[in-house]
């Protein structure tokens, strides 16, 4: 019964009109790989609070980049990153930024994709880590700048980078999901497990633990695997969705 509610729900939120509401909107507003990696991971990076106030952050920094993300992180001047001294996101300070931006000046500089930024491991545990790792590799990392980049290690839930790794691996016909990296397998993500999926996942009884952490995230998408072995992540749509519209009350 939970997985026959689970899917329906999954094709219900599973559309295009999804898109504009939530932070996936702003990747979408480019087609360049690069520039919908970078977007992608700075929205994913921003995606706490309300989706409205996430949503209108995203896109004011996209506009400071003159829409050309890529672009910028490459050719950027000082004067240029001047320019985003006034940027903030709640706790996402200019210092952050700026500490991002140096960090994907110099991914971009010997690599073509993000995703390899990704692949240090062969589980998701390990590539999470990894990627935590080789983000803070650069001088002088501040303290204050770490703290916006989760790992498994820390037994986050990393529900933010989970979260990117959906919509860059993720490959179906909806139009919601990207799909543009092929070196991690979709069986292979962890659901994004915010306030949200997690309250809707307990009522329902798929989700024991109470904290929602690393483990909680495993244990969630372990669940889900049963459910669909191949894409377990689909189902982030619809505990989602159906957290925001609290439409389980009668399972």
């Amino acid at each position: 019964m939970i997985r026959d509610f689970l899917n329906i729900q999954y094709g219900k939120f599973n559309q295009v009109s999804f898109i504009e509401n939530d932070p996936i909107k702003i990747p979408h507003l480019f087609t360049k790989k690069q520039d919908i990696e970078i977007a992608a991971f700075f929205t994913a990076t921003i995606a706490w609070g309300q989706r409205k106030t996430i949503l209108k952050s995203a896109e004011r920094l996209m506009q400071l980049m003159d829409y050309q993300p890529f672009s910028f992180i490459k050719e950027h001047s000082k004067s240029d990153l001047k320019i985003l001294s006034s940027f903030c996101h709640r706790t996402f300070q200019p210092q952050d930024l700026l500490y991002f931006i140096r960090f994907l000046k110099h991914h971009y500089s010997n690599e073509n994709s993000l995703e390899t930024a990704f692949l240090f491991g062969d589980t998701q545990e390990k590539r999470l880590d990894g990627f935590k790792e080789y983000f803070f590799s650069l001088e002088n990392p501040l303290a204050r700048t770490k703290k916006h980049i989760a790992s498994p290690k820390q037994n986050s839930s990393c529900k933010r980078l989970n979260m990117f790794l959906r919509w860059m691996v993720r490959k179906d016909d909806s139009g919601v999901d990207f799909g543009i990296w092929n070196n991690i397998g979709m069986s292979e993500l962890i659901c994004p497990l915010d306030v949200h999926v997690g309250r809707v996942a307990r009522e329902l009884k798929i989700l024991k633990r109470k904290q929602d952490d690393w483990k909680a995230a495993t244990e969630l998408t372990e669940v889900l695997k049963s459910f669909d072995p191949d894409d377990p992540v689909k189902y982030d749509f619809a505990l989602f969705g159906t957290g925001i519209e609290d439409k389980y009350s009668n399972l």
